[in-house]
């Protein structure tokens, strides 16, 4: 069923309602027939989108309610989460950063809402993966990370005034003779400290004083 404006070949164009043999509805622009434009799309399954179309494509800027109470704001190419958006996860998990292809890809910060700790950094399709910081209620950490757990060189800056620099080792887990057929399960990797220092601030004071 379509009821709204049409071009003269008798295609939808301009404003119009329509719903979709599969229950789901739209209202908003179109285009020589095509969904085009700024539009509200509301499936059957209780999701929603609110934004813009191009060719019946989510393009442009908008806002997607999930089922499940999660929502993505921001930008969309193709049909796809890409550009710069916000999600809110149904545990109420948040992640505000850039996005390509649906996933989390680029700079961006995930905040845990049970523990209130964020992780602030590098993405790879939808995994933590590259440089970043770790920040905690009273310590964060920085370094790197790989596939979602981090690994290498890096330091626990605690809020009493000192840091501890060490690093992540993988750790390799023994195989019994019997075993080998099964893989290995990954283990977590292993803090190894190397050494506690004072925190290391730096004001332009500190140079004042030395040259005098």
């Amino acid at each position: 069923e379509y009821e709204g404006d049409r071009n003269s070949q008798g295609q939808r164009h301009g404003f119009g309602k329509a719903r979709l043999p599969n229950g789901d509805t739209y209202e908003g622009q179109y285009e020589d027939g095509l969904r085009s434009g700024h539009g509200t799309y509301r499936f059957k399954n209780g999701a929603l989108y609110t934004g813009d179309y191009l060719q019946n494509k989510k393009h442009g800027k908008g806002v997607f309610f999930y089922p499940d109470g999660s929502k993505y704001a921001g930008d969309w190419v193709d049909d796809q989460r890409q550009g710069f958006g916000e999600y809110l996860y149904a545990n109420g998990d948040t992640y505000t950063g850039e996005w390509a292809n649906n996933k989390r890809h680029g700079q961006g910060t995930y905040v845990y809402k049970e523990t209130g700790s964020k992780y602030v950094g590098c993405w790879v399709n939808g995994i933590q993966d590259g440089p970043a910081e770790l920040i905690h209620l009273n310590h964060r950490f920085k370094g790197r990370f790989l596939n979602g757990k981090p690994l290498g060189h890096g330091k626990f800056i605690f809020d009493v005034g000192c840091e501890q620099h060490g690093e992540y080792i993988q750790s390799v887990q023994e195989k019994e003779e019997e075993e080998e057929e099964e893989a290995p399960l990954p283990l977590e990797p292993i803090w190894k400290v190397s050494e506690i220092t004072k925190l290391t601030p730096w004001s332009p004071h500190d140079e004042e004083l030395l040259n005098p």
